[in-house]
This record gives structure tokens, sequence and C-alpha cells, in this order.
């Protein structure tokens, strides 16, 4: 069996201190760029591997990302994209995603006090952001780095980095679309009222509208899936509305049950295999900026107090067949 390659072996082909291995292993940023070069090369030609243990003794960092997984949410499950880019993303800043499970915010206090201490992440990312976010003021309370896809949606819970999506200006540009096609009674099925993500994606249709001086009170809330989505649609379409914007792609496939003018919210491989018209969500540009925020902390770097990012409506003409009135 080969002899293991020691940081030692790593110094002497490079011909510089074994404290310069470390340093670039560790904090590259005060090492010369020739001077980094010539050691990367020497790690790889020797194929020394860096132990994560002895690392986390000499740096205290642990090099560990955690986030919860996702349940799936309304039928389709938008998570795994982002978690992909999180993943990747953390992976270039050479970190590593640590994943856990929750069902509420405290049982996930719970797994986060037991993970820092059993593996010792340096942050966490936080995911599905509400009212009362009692996750968020746990982690701040301690001072413990972290940010959150999702914004803080009471004003005193502002005091931490996050990225979100603007809900609201994709849903007025939706809105916007379906004004351009002729339509002039649209209508919006959402979210139970008190949803953060929900009341913002209702807030930029009922905008698009009162801006033209048109109705904004066609408008039902559901649970979310698509048989609820049907039957506000059937509601809405009865009470004059002729096209539709839905919180979710999910409502939004029931509703295209009953007409075809709906856009939905997420942009799923659903909505592509059935030519449904939705705002797409830059999940890998969040996943990124998310990893940029938390490792700009963890670095001791200045760091943008928050992030807002545009989804884009994606256009086509529905596959799916639309149900007939049995009255019509």
């Amino acid at each position: 069996m080969a002899a293991k390659v020691t940081i030692a072996d790593v110094a002497r082909y490079a011909n510089v201190s074994r404290q310069t291995v470390s340093n670039v292993l560790n904090s590259p940023e005060v090492v010369k760029e020739e001077t980094r070069q010539r050691v990367l090369a020497a790690v790889n030609a020797l194929g020394y591997r860096v132990s994560a243990a002895a690392r986390q003794m000499r740096t205290g960092r642990s090099r560990l990302l955690a986030v919860r997984i996702e349940t799936t949410q309304d039928g389709m499950n938008v998570f795994d994209r982002f978690l992909h880019g999180l993943t990747e993303s953390a992976a270039r800043s050479d970190y590593r995603v640590l994943l856990y499970t929750a069902t509420d915010d405290r049982s996930e206090i719970d797994t986060i006090d037991q993970l820092l201490g059993e593996f010792e992440p340096d942050g966490f990312v936080l995911t599905s952001t509400h009212h009362g976010d009692a996750r968020a003021s746990w982690l701040a309370e301690r001072d413990l780095p972290f940010v959150t896809f999702g914004r803080p949606w009471g004003a005193s819970e502002a005091g931490h980095p996050w990225v979100d999506v603007d809900g609201a200006a994709g849903t007025e540009a939706a809105t916007r679309h379906l004004l351009g096609d002729g339509h002039r009674r649209i209508g919006f099925i959402g979210w139970e009222a008190g949803s953060g993500v929900g009341d913002d994606r209702r807030a930029g249709w009922s905008r698009a509208l009162a801006a033209e001086g048109l109705d904004t009170a066609l408008t039902l809330e559901t649970d979310g899936s698509p048989d609820q989505g049907r039957a506000a649609a059937q509601e809405l379409v009865e009470r004059g509305a002729t096209a539709l914007v839905c919180v979710s792609d999910s409502v939004a496939l029931g509703a295209l049950q009953v007409t075809p003018a709906v856009v939905g919210f997420d942009d799923t491989p659903v909505a592509a295999a059935i030519g449904l018209t939705s705002l797409g969500q830059p999940l890998a540009e969040a996943a990124a900026r998310c990893v940029e925020l938390l490792t700009d902390r963890l670095s001791g770097r200045p760091t943008a107090p928050h992030v807002l990012l545009s989804p884009t409506l994606v256009t086509r003409k529905p596959t799916l067949a639309i149900r007939k009135d049995p009255r019509s």
C-alpha cells in the first residue's frame, strides 16, 4: 500500500513551508497567487487529500452548511432544484451541505441544537419563512450565522441576510400579460390569507388590475390542491372571470380544467408538459446568493442585507383538455 501523502510532502514538492501549504488550503487570500498555484499543482500531482477532521481542528471550521429538506407542498416540489443549486454553490466555496428534516419550527430548532453539538455546522440556510418565524429568532439570539431563502415577513424580524424571489412582481407581470391578450376580468386563486408568500403573490395581481381601474374582487383562497383550484376556477368563471392567475402550478393545474387562460407559478416540469404558462423562479441563482451571503459573513466580509430576484414569465399554449361545462 502506498504511503499516505502528508502536508510535509506537499511542502517539499512545492518548495515552500508547511505553513504556506496550510495557508493555501485554509486561508488562500493571504498567499500570493503564484505561490498558491504552485502549491495547488503539488496537491494535484501528489494526490494529497485534506483531512476534514484535521482541518476542523486547525481552523475551528467544519465547512458544513445545514439546511432542512422540504416536504412536498401542493403535490409539486420545486425545492429539489434549490437544494441542487445550494450543494453546487457550496462546493465551489469549499463547503458541504448537511441535510436534516423537521416538521415545524420547534422540531427544527431542536434539530439545529442537536446538530450544533454533533457536527458543529458553520452556518444554516432556513427556508419557508413565515410571520413570527421562531427559527430565525432563535439563531439570531445566539449570534449563529444564517441566511434565509424567503424574506422575513414581520418588520421586527428583518435583521438578518435573506434572499427571496419577488412574487408580487411576477404575478403583476402575469396579469399584464393577460391584459395584453384582451382580458379585463382576471381572477386570482391563492392560498389562505396570512401566508407571506401567498399574500405577496396576490398583491402583484391586485396592483396590476388597480392600475387599470379594474375589478380586484375576483379572488378565492384554497388549500393549494388541484381539486380546490378547479372548484375555485369554476366559481370565478361563473362570476365573470375570463382569465386566472394562480398562486402555484398545482392550483393552476386544477384551474386549467375549467379555462385555458391560466397562469401558474413555479414553472414545474408538469407546467412544461401540459403547456401551462407559468412564472419560473431563478432557484439556482437564489441558492448561489444564499451561499454567497452566508460565506461572506463567515469570512468577515461585508455582505448585502438582502437580495430580491425576479421571476420569469414562460408563455405556452395549454395542451391539457378543457372540461366542458355540462350546463353549456
